[in-house]
């Protein structure tokens, strides 16, 4: 081989084409590229209070340890995990971040044979694991910028292995009723698997009677995804888990690569999980924030995806890159969503009050400015 230009012809067919997943700017490169001093992230749905007490004091204890391999089974947090969910262990896999999980589903059950069904403005992370593997996407027309069910279904067939929902949506926001997913997921056949992605799920103000995890039981092509990143603020950390029946977590720690989480990222996650005070503190604060903004976009004559999530979709009415480039001038990084089909939006993640303010006051002075 002569020319290193040969080396993409080597590489499977979707990994030539596929377009990697484009994460939020840091703070660190913005600051480095405009030379600013003070910026504020409301770009990766991070939690804008950090980890709570529980979780840096469990990390601090397990620094001496880091020499030693990590649980590579992660005992103790399972073992919480499934403390607090009334399940077994041994129905818990877990990954290195929800995108993990995501990602060993595809690997463990798809070919070039399968199809896939997820809703146009899904996360960006679904089209990529599918394509990753070959297998066929089948993207479904939103309703109201979320999952229109019946839609999916019909679209089902003897080629789907995968369909993949996640409630709330990522970056619309969009909340789908308890009522509504148990009915598509008993209308799914036996030999295709709902991965329903609840990466915001603490979020939702209001949680109704059925809890996803009860459909575990009657439902073993069901794989429920959630994460630390968001509301337990360990974004750093990239802990998440999957639960599913016992047969199903078998399968996904067979692809599941050993040692995939490491010490202080366990037992964070293991403290955090008893951190109540903290979590409801966070919850209350995006309470506000969502408010703050919200007021804020009515103020500016702007309208909004209505939100579950700890982030929200503006629609600005125009296209959304310049606004976005222009906050970035501002010390400002925010989403823009343009490649989920939304050119006129940007997906906001709520930050403290301080936060939002300045947010505000930086879009409205670039609104009067473009």
């Amino acid at each position: 081989m002569n020319s290193t230009d040969n080396i993409y012809d080597l590489a499977a067919a979707g990994i030539r084409q596929l377009i990697p997943y484009k994460a939020g700017k840091p703070i660190e490169e913005l600051e480095r590229e405009l030379g600013l001093t003070r910026v504020i992230k409301l770009a990766s749905n991070e939690n804008p209070l950090g980890p709570g007490k529980k979780a840096l004091a469990a990390m601090q204890a397990a620094l001496p340890a880091l020499a030693l391999y990590p649980d590579g089974s992660g005992f103790m947090l399972k073992q919480a995990l499934a403390d607090k969910y009334t399940i077994d262990a041994s129905q818990i896999t877990l990954g290195n971040g929800s995108n993990e999980i995501l990602e060993l589903v595809a690997r463990a059950f798809l070919t070039p044979d399968h199809e896939v069904v997820f809703s146009q403005h899904a996360f960006a992370v679904y089209p990529i694991v599918t394509q990753a593997v070959g297998a066929t996407a089948v993207i479904v027309r939103a309703l109201n910028y979320g999952h229109d069910l019946d839609a999916m279904l019909q679209r089902v067939n003897e080629k789907t292995r995968l369909v993949f929902i996640a409630n709330p949506n990522n970056p619309t926001g969009t909340l789908l009723s308890q009522a509504s997913l148990e009915r598509f997921i008993s209308a799914l056949p036996h030999t295709c698997v709902c991965v329903l992605d609840e990466a915001y799920f603490e979020f939702v103000d209001s949680m109704e009677s059925v809890n996803s995890i009860d459909w575990l039981k009657k439902f073993p092509n069901l794989l429920i995804t959630r994460t630390f990143s968001k509301a337990y603020g360990l974004a750093g950390l990239r802990m998440g888990y999957g639960l599913s029946s016992p047969e199903m977590a078998d399968i996904l720690n067979r692809v599941r690569q050993p040692f995939n989480n490491n010490s202080l990222a366990l037992a964070a996650a293991e403290a955090a999980l008893s951190d109540d005070e903290h979590l409801q503190r966070t919850i209350a604060v995006n309470t506000l924030g969502m408010q703050q903004l919200t007021d804020g976009f009515k103020k500016l004559g702007l309208e909004w995806i209505p939100s579950a999530g700890n982030f929200v979709s503006v629609d600005l009415k125009q296209a959304g890159q310049p606004v976005y480039e222009a906050l970035l001038r501002k010390g400002v990084i925010v989403r823009p969503v343009g490649n989920y089909e939304l050119p006129n939006h940007l997906r906001i993640s709520i930050g403290t009050e301080a936060e939002n303010k300045l947010f505000l006051q930086a879009l409205t002075e670039t609104l009067a400015n473009v």
